[in-house]
């Protein structure tokens, strides 16, 4: 394989990749089933980081040109209607799921920007046991279909959630997901259609991009701030192209780790109403709460903001357990797109999580988390600090630093990490468009790992 890389291009090192693969594997009209180069080998060939070689692939397996096979590696696929058009990133399933993979491969990795708590911080054994009562419990907890609107039970113990942190909802306006990317694409699907704006903060959540990619959704790319999304840019997107709706990660926010200021977030609001745009408040990391914090849905008293959460930060990712909150009316709409599209969701997960709610064992859990990581995130920002890294806020909750070594680029920082044994992610995975960035996302729930100390160490 001869491919040659433009390092002066404004074009990413990742989109050359992709089109140079392109190019190669059709010119040499590699049949179905040739298997490509590991992931690093070609990274050392080519002189890029592993991540870059790992971004490459996905897009081409998000396009057909390529299929992964789990601990085998990457192979042409079966090509039905000739090679597919790349031409801007798309990925058919989450970063953060496609980098898992990838780990699973290399377990000698401390994956240091996933997005995901390590699993020893889990209530493994309260989730066991909640799983235990339920297979004792009635069978058609196992054997039946989830009612529409999700389970009676689950909805009751999430109406009194949303009491305590003051949104003030009835249960007819509570609807169970599969996890918060379902509630996005419900979303997505019930309201928008091609060709329709929508407002995104960038950096931000790279999953968004791509559904909202997927169903031809045009973005408007808000800068994300130390306190919220910038109002200025934001006013004029709003005056100029009149969007449909506004994605907002208002709570630690990923990947910069902000949150939102309770002056824009007023401000955000009115900007809303004056324009009438729909906003989407995505609090996943709601459970991650520590004191005082400010949310639009709290906020919202024309209920013009859908309620986004989960439990697969806190609980469990395979659970796949989430809900969203909006006016009756959209409710039912989502209601019966989530029937026709998958005959709504399991009943099992959601009488394991309306267990765990009733019995304690999940408020339990979370009190001892948050602490955990507030102790952690204490660390790593002194850490950084003593490494000479410059971070773009001091989160006060969450998972998330968003930080940068000055002087250094993602491909220097990567070799580091790869001879600590340390995987990274580059910025440019959280920018819409792509670009390239000096940020990366670092969880520090992993940062006192003696394998991330070591990486630092080597940065000072």
């Amino acid at each position: 394989m001869n491919l040659t890389l433009d390092r002066q291009s404004s074009t990413p090192l990742t989109q050359q990749v992709v089109a140079q693969l392109q190019g190669w594997i059709t010119q040499q009209r590699l049949r179905p089933g040739s298997r490509l180069p590991s992931i690093r080998q070609l990274a050392r060939e080519l002189n890029v980081s592993q991540s870059c070689v790992i971004e490459a692939y996905d897009r081409l397996v998000a396009t057909g040109l390529l299929e992964a096979r789990h601990g085998a590696g990457f192979f042409v696929a079966e090509q039905r209607q000739g090679p597919p058009v790349v031409d801007q990133p798309f990925r058919d399933e989450s970063f953060d799921n496609r980098w898992q993979q990838f780990n699973d491969q290399q377990t000698d990795l401390l994956n240091l920007c996933c997005g995901w708590l390590p699993s020893s911080w889990r209530a493994s054994e309260a989730i066991a046991q909640a799983v235990r009562q339920v297979s004792r419990g009635p069978v058609e907890d196992l054997l039946d279909y989830c009612p529409p609107l999700g389970l009676t039970s689950l909805r009751s113990q999430l109406h009194k959630r949303l009491e305590q942190i003051g949104i003030q909802v009835s249960p007819q306006q509570i609807l169970t997901t599969q996890g918060a990317s379902d509630g996005l694409d419900l979303l997505v699907r019930t309201l928008l259609k091609p060709g329709d704006k929508v407002l995104v903060e960038s950096p931000g959540y790279y999953n968004l991009y791509n559904l909202l990619r997927h169903h031809q959704i045009e973005m408007l790319y808000m800068p994300r701030t130390c306190t919220g999304p910038d109002l200025q840019v934001l006013e004029g997107l709003l005056k100029q192209h009149k969007p449909r709706c506004l994605y907002i990660n208002s709570l630690y926010h990923n990947p910069t780790g902000s949150s939102l200021a309770p002056k824009v977030a007023y401000r955000l609001l009115e900007l809303a109403r004056e324009h009438d745009v729909q906003i989407i408040e995505d609090d996943i990391y709601a459970d991650f709460q520590d004191g005082a914090v400010t949310r639009l849905a709290t906020l919202d008293g024309e209920q013009r903001v859908i309620y986004l959460a989960s439990f697969s930060k806190t609980l469990s990712s395979s659970l796949r357990c989430g809900y969203l909150v909006a006016e009756p009316e959209l409710v039912a709409r989502l209601a019966e797109l989530k029937m026709v599209a998958g005959l709504g969701t399991s009943r099992f997960t959601e009488q394991v999580v309306a267990q765990m709610l009733a019995n304690g064992s999940y408020r339990k859990s979370v009190a001892r988390l948050r602490p955990r990581l507030a102790q952690h995130m204490a660390k790593t920002l002194g850490q950084l600090e003593a490494s000479g890294w410059e971070v773009f806020t001091e989160p006060y909750g969450g998972m998330f630093v968003w930080a940068r070594r000055p002087g250094w680029d993602f491909a220097a920082l990567n070799r580091e990490a790869m001879a600590c044994s340390v995987l990274l992610a580059p910025g440019s995975a959280f920018d819409p468009q792509g670009a390239a960035s000096e940020w990366l996302r670092i969880n520090v729930a992993y940062v006192q790992d003696q394998r991330a100390q070591a990486f630092f160490k080597r940065t000072r």
